[in-house]
């Protein structure tokens, strides 16, 4: 967990140096989201997305054994080659809804590549904590693992 000034932070993140300068990086995260979203065997469906602040992110994932994981929420931030952010405490049209947490992915150049940084924060320490436990590192850095597969392979 981080300070912030004077603040308990509840944050959980990963890094990752991609290979490739940010602008490349953010076409493959944003037009090819459902290649990389979830750790395989899952796979990610698209419901509704709408790149803009205030615009749909709806996605369903769904797991090797029938699972079906409908996720609903709301872009907060959309700053193309640089910055997304996202949480699931609306859904479209500012719905309400119980809130899990806010996700935040930023590309920084680095060199000739990217350093991409994705990270959740938390309204309370005891969500954060669920969500490390339900493997939030391991998810995650499987994620970055994917989306940079894709970039660097120029597929």
């Amino acid at each position: 967990m981080k300070e912030m000034a004077g603040e308990a932070s509840h944050e959980l993140s990963v890094e990752r140096y991609i290979a490739a300068p940010p602008d490349s990086v953010w076409k493959i995260m944003t037009e090819r989201l459902a290649e990389w979203w979830c750790p395989k065997p899952w796979r990610t469906e698209i419901d509704a997305i709408e790149w803009r602040a205030g615009g749909r992110f709806d996605v369903t994932m769904h797991g090797p054994s029938g699972e079906v994981s409908p996720n609903h929420g709301i872009f907060l931030e959309v700053s193309p080659g640089r910055r997304m952010v996202f949480t699931d405490a609306f859904k479209g049209d500012w719905q309400p809804q119980p809130a899990f947490m806010i996700g935040v992915f930023e590309l920084t150049p680095e060199g000739a590549g990217t350093r991409y940084r994705a990270s959740a924060r938390h309204w309370d320490e005891a969500s954060m904590r669920q969500h490390e436990e339900m493997g939030f590192f391991e998810g995650w850095e499987a994620v970055v693992g994917q989306l940079a597969g894709l970039v660097e392979s120029g597929r």
